[in-house]
């Protein structure tokens, strides 16, 4: 199998090493040959191209008519602009130019707008409020028409990266308003185990990547606390200009598993048992 990953970085790189191990010949495609540089040590090709550069994307001869192309790119946290080119745009180059068999797109679990604490799956109205997600469902319903896969991956966290465990530890943490609303996160080493299952086994469609326990973020603060002895985070206003768009909604899993793909970590407390380096990383 021959497959391209767009957007090696977190997600990405770690999706690309598990193909390379399903025995698929594997390309990475980064931003910038900087970011090429530092993965020079894979056990796969990684370039610098420009998603948004038809003209460099067709002068790759690797890049023709791949059996599955993901693409993982980040925005960088960008605003709308940097959506419409890096999504919209960069999907609609990759599906002309390259013309794979099949696409996957890594979406965001962030297009669910729901506010009320209810329960969503993927047949469940996705109407985000801002332009961003707006881009996102344009660029997922692009995929669609196409026959691919879209992948709502909840908040990613890992090795390295655990906004809440680092502002936990920091002490920067706070329990917004009641600490009701519910936090869906996904492992970023299960996420890529899903990007892979997407592309060999699942057919065409929407699918939502996060663990099996959404959790209220009082009681994960509660937990923490608890767990690493520390006093409980004080609480404060919600934060509604935060990166991902404020939300209270307990993310579904269920079409997936019942494709058969599971997460090693089932909820954030399993990681935090079992994941030595997310929490030594974490207290920096």
């Amino acid at each position: 199998m021959k497959v391209v990953v767009f957007g090696c970085g977190y997600v990405g790189v770690q999706t690309a090493r598990l193909f390379v191990e399903a025995g698929s010949e594997v390309i990475g495609v980064t931003r910038s040959a900087e970011s090429a540089d530092q993965l020079a040590r894979e056990r796969f090709p990684v370039v610098a191209r420009d998603i948004t550069d038809r003209a460099a994307l067709a002068s790759e001869a690797r890049f023709a008519r791949p059996d599955v192309v993901i693409s993982a790119v980040s925005s960088g946290g960008g605003n709308a602009d940097d959506y419409r080119r890096l999504h919209l745009q960069g999907m609609q180059n990759i599906l002309e130019v390259l013309q794979p068999t099949r696409a996957v797109f890594v979406s965001s679990t962030s297009v669910y707008a729901q506010v009320d604490g209810s329960s969503v799956d993927e047949w469940s109205p996705a109407e985000p409020d801002r332009e961003t997600g707006k881009i996102l469902r344009q660029t997922e319903e692009l995929v669609l028409g196409q026959g691919g896969d879209v992948a709502r991956l909840a908040g990613i966290y890992g090795p390295g990266r655990s906004i809440l465990l680092r502002k936990f530890f920091d002490g920067a943490a706070v329990v917004e308003g009641d600490g009701g609303h519910w936090i869906n996160q996904i492992h970023r080493d299960d996420a890529a185990r899903a990007l892979l299952f997407l592309a060999q086994t699942a057919p065409p469609g929407i699918f939502n990547v996060c663990d099996d326990t959404p959790l209220p973020q009082i009681v994960c603060y509660r937990w923490l606390a608890e767990k690493f002895q520390s006093p409980l985070p004080p609480s404060g206003p919600i934060d509604f200009q935060r990166k991902r768009a404020w939300t209270n909604k307990r993310v579904s899993n269920a079409k997936l598993r019942a494709l058969g793909w599971q997460p090693r970590f089932p909820s954030f407390k399993d990681a935090v048992e079992n994941d030595p380096e997310l929490v030594v990383q974490a207290r920096g």
